[in-house]
């Protein structure tokens, strides 16, 4: 795993500088008026930490300049928010084919010819009325589309692909075929890797969501990367002092093998402490079965210990952050949006020591760390959890919607 260490830069250049520094125009080129900037996304299908991040950029787009066209390799007509909704989307053609958004993480072999088509209809829109900026937002492959002429591109990098990379492994198991998944990773995971180191060269400036995605940047693209942490909505989710904290663990995230749900059910059943899961995904019914074996196996098949709460909106969500004894991040994660909205409503965060939690969580202050991916390890952390709301809403305040507006102009208007 990467380093969480933040390194010294007084004596190491900044490539993104360098790139912006020969790029500015001169006075007597300066542009005036709005860029013409085209978005990409991975895929609209869904909706999560990463397209919170795509709104909020397409917020600043829509305020600052104008955006073009939103290229994703694939499209349900989900609806993201208002300002992305607005945008025309071009997805890939392959994005048609029948069950394809469904599947779209066994068609990672067709990635490459899938970003290849994207570039061309770029530049195609490129030819009809310039393209001054792309802006892209990925945690897969659409960071490898070519900008087109002489634009620059700006890459919001969530985390190099993890199921390229260093979680391999938990993407090959669990239900829904993880076996075969894992097995077609090795079949065409070199020639994936290959395309994707090579597509970086097409990314002007890498903006890294955490510490330990920019030094995935650095290690695995030997690129630099300036740190832009995601917005969170601190004016929305705040604490409530006339709402009791309860005495239940609760845990915010797509059902999916390397969020590690099962780890909190396993420490959660041996605790004999209710837990909350609010989240959809592909492993609910390994899940859920999993959950009835460890009440069954530590808690005498109890039952109501574990309560799977499906996908719930917004109100219900900060009433959750807002009652819950403590806040379960049991993963690795590149950044983790929900960790800081958990700590914006007063509630304290055990998390795994690294990834974007080192960024987030302050140990002994707004939360506990635990090292190993083990059951005993997290249930013992959350004995030693801090209790300390006030430390918990000022900690998160550094990453608000307002605050992350403000860096992320920085690149853009520097690029355009």
């Amino acid at each position: 795993m990467p380093s969480n260490t933040p390194r010294p830069t007084d004596d190491i250049p900044d490539s993104n500088e360098a790139f912006l520094s020969s790029q500015r125009p001169t006075k007597d080129t300066r542009r005036t008026g709005p860029a013409r900037i085209a978005l990409a996304h991975d895929w609209t299908v869904t909706v999560r930490g990463g397209e919170a991040v795509l709104e909020r950029i397409a917020g600043y787009v829509d305020m600052h300049h104008k955006a073009a066209a939103l290229f994703t390799l694939f499209d349900s007509g989900v609806a993201i928010g208002p300002k992305t909704d607005k945008i025309p989307r071009v997805a890939s053609s392959k994005s048609k084919l029948p069950m394809a958004k469904g599947l779209r993480r066994w068609m990672a072999p067709l990635y490459p010819s899938m970003v290849e088509e994207l570039g061309g209809r770029l530049e195609n829109l490129h030819k009809a009325e310039p393209i001054d900026l792309l802006i892209s937002t990925s945690s897969a492959m659409i960071k490898n589309l070519r900008p087109p002429g002489d634009a620059a591109h700006i890459c919001y990098c969530h985390t190099p692909a993890r199921w390229l990379y260093d979680q391999m492994d938990a993407y090959g198991k669990g239900s829904g075929g993880g076996g075969l998944r894992g097995l077609g990773l090795k079949m065409f995971g070199d020639k994936l890797r290959a395309f994707d180191a090579s597509g970086t060269r097409t990314v002007s400036v890498f903006l890294a969501n955490s510490e330990a995605t920019r030094a995935m940047i650095e290690r695995i693209y030997n690129r630099d990367a300036a740190v832009v942490w995601p917005p969170v909505r601190t004016a929305f989710f705040t604490p409530d002092a006339n709402v009791a904290r309860e005495d239940f663990w609760l845990l915010v995230s797509a059902l999916e093998p390397y969020k590690r749900v099962d780890l909190a059910i396993e420490a959660a059943c041996k605790a004999r402490q209710r837990l909350i899961v609010a989240g959809e995904g592909t492993q609910k019914g390994f899940l859920a079965a999993h959950a009835r074996a460890m009440s069954k196996k530590h808690a005498g098949g109890v039952k109501g210990l574990i309560s799977f709460v499906g996908r719930v909106g917004d109100e219900q969500l900060r009433d959750l952050y807002r009652r819950a004894g403590a806040f379960i991040f049991p993963q690795i994660e590149d950044f983790g949006i929900t960790a800081v909205e958990a700590q914006a409503c007063g509630c304290p965060v055990v998390a795994r020591s690294e990834g974007g939690a080192i960024d987030s969580v302050i140990p002994g202050k707004t939360g506990a760390f635990f090292e190993d991916a083990d059951a005993d390890a997290l249930v013992a952390a959350v004995k030693a959890l801090p209790s300390n709301a006030a430390a918990c809403r000022t900690n998160a305040e550094r990453f608000s919607e307002k605050l992350f507006d403000q860096r992320l102009a920085m690149h853009v208007e520097a690029a355009v």
